[in-house]
């Protein structure tokens, strides 16, 4: 399936919405109060320090692939360039700068695996998934780096020239 046949398809509402993921509908459930408030934390703790014009923002939808592919992260970044030029009748074409996901009971290993993958691939700078229960963040590049921050440790942030944000601030 296509995006714009994806897009055909009813409105999404209640407990579920759908993702296009390797042009097959998928089921995802809504987040819990405690996954929406680490995902506003979060949005507001980059915001802080986020270039201007930069966009960070919770449950941004993308096109990491742009016929069959249309996600949706926790959090995203989207430099301020960028951020300009998303057609205002579309959804940004490729992954975010930095896709940040929360960890939830619903999602499996492959899962996050694969959308990490996805977005490395297509102009994610960073993938994060910040893991609740163990007070984590996993922060991944496209050049195969992976660094897991926890408690007591600040996530450096390279697109914030220079700027860091504490993992206990994440998940206080």
């Amino acid at each position: 399936m296509t995006v714009e046949e994806f897009r055909k398809l009813p409105e999404d509402s209640g407990p579920v919405y759908h993702e296009l993921r390797h042009g097959e509908p998928v089921t995802v459930t809504r987040p819990k109060y405690k996954h929406y408030t680490i995902q506003r934390r979060i949005r507001y703790l980059l915001g802080q320090s986020a270039p201007p014009g930069g966009l960070v923002d919770i449950e941004f939808a993308f096109r990491p692939l742009p016929e069959h592919e249309l996600r949706v992260a926790d959090v995203a970044y989207v430099c301020a360039e960028r951020e300009q030029a998303i057609d205002p009748d579309d959804n940004l074409r490729g992954a975010p700068d930095i896709v940040i996901e929360i960890l939830s009971p619903s999602n499996s290993a492959a899962e996050i695996y694969d959308k990490e993958k996805l977005c490395l691939e297509n102009g994610a700078k960073e993938f994060w998934v910040a893991d609740p229960d163990r007070c984590q963040v996993k922060v991944s590049t496209p050049d195969g780096h992976t660094i897991t921050y926890q408690t007591g440790q600040e996530i450096p942030l390279p697109l914030f020239d220079g700027a860091k944000v504490a993992v206990d601030a994440i998940f206080a």
